[in-house]
């Protein structure tokens, strides 16, 4: 999966099923499931005090939110390859080679796109996370900047910059 900076989230056809599958299952036995553990923990009686159902409680309401990501990602992805950046700077969905502080020796390859992309064999950054968006609309030689975690600099170069082809 990947994002362009139109906001737009393009899944492979791999990636769409996977995730409407997995949509299914939270939608259909999943809250069949946690209704039922819910069910089981109020007749322990005093819930104040009842941890199971305050458990069961709490994973309902992450399953829900899971499902309305989910079903907002499904609803507004578009199913394909994403296009190809026009002027070959460094755009999400492709794979991105980078040196550290322009040291050739020091390399990171990483698909540039966010982390619902399961299916990658390569390391996945978010287009959003500092790295992602230090590079991207750079240019193979070119170097870019992204900030650390404790608020300092970091430079990287760009030695490499394709789409992905997973």
């Amino acid at each position: 999966m990947t994002q362009t900076s139109e906001n737009v989230t393009w899944l492979t056809q791999e990636a769409y099923n996977k995730l409407k599958v997995e949509l299914e299952y939270l939608t259909g036995p999943a809250r069949t499931e946690i209704a039922a553990k819910i069910a089981a923990a109020r007749e322990e009686g005093d819930l104040r005090e009842n941890g199971g159902y305050h458990a069961a409680k709490e994973e309902q309401g992450k399953q829900e939110l899971r499902v309305r990501q989910l079903t907002q990602l499904l609803e507004s992805a578009k199913v394909g390859e994403a296009p190809a950046s026009a002027d070959g700077a460094v755009a999400p969905g492709m794979v991105v080679t980078i040196a550290f502080d322009g040291d050739e020796d020091d390399t990171m390859t990483f698909l540039l796109a966010s982390r619902e992309y399961a299916s990658s064999d390569v390391e996945t950054y978010s287009p959003q996370s500092p790295l992602g968006a230090g590079v991207i609309g750079h240019k193979v030689g070119e170097d870019a900047e992204y900030e650390l975690p404790n608020g300092k600099k970091a430079s990287v170069r760009i030695l490499k910059a394709e789409p992905y082809n997973g």
